[in-house]
């Protein structure tokens, strides 16, 4: 049994290195990983080899979205079992904060999220983690599905938050994972119609693939206007913007109609200029995402029943002895990759 590991070292510099299999404390699991996502902020790390402005010091294993099999359990775990197999939730809480006694865990100012320095990821061959953040895959849900979960989670949060509902006529800004996974989730919700904004062809295309009612392109149109006229001039009830852009974010308030909600689900790293009048005037809503909460048995079952097939996201997959290929696809070919995933095994 060898644990080979992805690691990053600096700014465009990653390499395979061997490291020793880990034993499962009391409360863990050690999880021989499956499959594993390269998500959106693995390849900023990557490219910029800083967390924000903060440079990365010293080896980082990537990858936080992970699925596989429980290969060994530590003392006192009852809620899984060698050979099953699982989805971890990778945000670790301290457990006794005031939001993660309330339940919202994901604000908690202590969290170890792995794949986000200090913490390892999951880029690896086994890794142990707290067996109450592993998830058990029911049998017609795949081990590759299950490495779709964590990115999905972030779309089923955001819709939560919008609280979607039947009849809802909602708008999405961007049709990249995120914005694909919010898409899949305002569907399994009932919303009404579907309007989905983006730049590439390609991910629209998906879009359409995935269940929305109309997609917009904003290179050959005017997103403003085409929203109005399917909306009868009256905006969409949420919008929600997963692009992580400051042009669609400040796109937000004119969209959006009155007494509507406006949820920010993508990285807007920019200033952004809003106009407070207007929000005020159609007394609008504005929500933020960070991750998730209290999601990921939801996924799953979702998954199970039918109501989501998120394996459409997944656009390239690699073996993992050629994980740096799929890094620089990803960073290298953004309009065309979704998400891809590593085959661990």
């Amino acid at each position: 049994m060898k644990n080979k590991a992805l690691y990053m070292n600096g700014k465009l510099n990653l390499a395979f290195k061997e490291m020793d299999i880990p034993q499962p404390k009391a409360g863990e699991v050690l999880l021989k990983v499956g499959y594993c996502g390269v998500c959106g902020s693995d390849v900023h790390f990557y490219e910029s080899g800083c967390i924000g402005t903060t440079p990365i010091e010293g080896d980082l294993i990537l990858g936080h979205e992970a699925a596989g099999t429980v290969e060994a359990v530590g003392e006192g775990v009852t809620n899984v079992k060698p050979g099953d197999r699982v989805v971890l939730e990778p945000g670790i809480g301290c457990g006794h904060c005031e939001y993660c006694k309330s339940g919202r865990y994901n604000l908690c100012p202590d969290v170890q999220f792995i794949s986000c320095p200090p913490y390892q990821g999951a880029m690896r061959n086994y890794l142990t983690h707290p067996a109450h953040l592993v998830y058990p895959l029911p049998e017609n849900v795949s081990t590759l599905e299950g490495a779709l979960i964590e990115p999905l989670c972030v779309g089923m949060h955001a819709a939560n938050l919008g609280g979607v509902k039947l009849g809802d006529t909602v708008v999405i800004l961007g049709a990249g994972c995120i914005g694909l996974t919010t898409l899949a989730a305002c569907k399994a919700m009932s919303a009404s119609k579907i309007i989905v904004t983006d730049l590439f062809q390609n991910r629209l295309d998906k879009a359409l693939e995935m269940g929305a009612d109309y997609v917009i392109n904003g290179r050959e149109e005017d997103t403003l206007a085409r929203v109005m006229e399917l909306t009868g001039g009256k905006g969409a009830h949420i919008v929600f913007e997963t692009a992580g852009n400051r042009v669609t974010a400040a796109q937000t308030e004119s969209l959006t109609r009155r007494g509507g909600t406006i949820v920010i689900v993508g990285n807007v790293m920019d200033d952004t200029p809003m106009n407070f009048y207007k929000i005020a005037h159609k007394e609008l809503v504005i929500k933020t995402v960070h991750r998730y909460r209290n999601v990921f048995p939801l996924a799953v079952q979702a998954i199970s029943d039918g109501k989501i097939d998120i394996k459409k996201i997944a656009s390239d997959c690699f073996d993992f002895d050629n994980g740096i290929a799929a890094f620089e696809k990803s960073l290298c070919e953004k309009q065309t990759v979704v998400k891809a995933i590593l085959k661990m095994e």
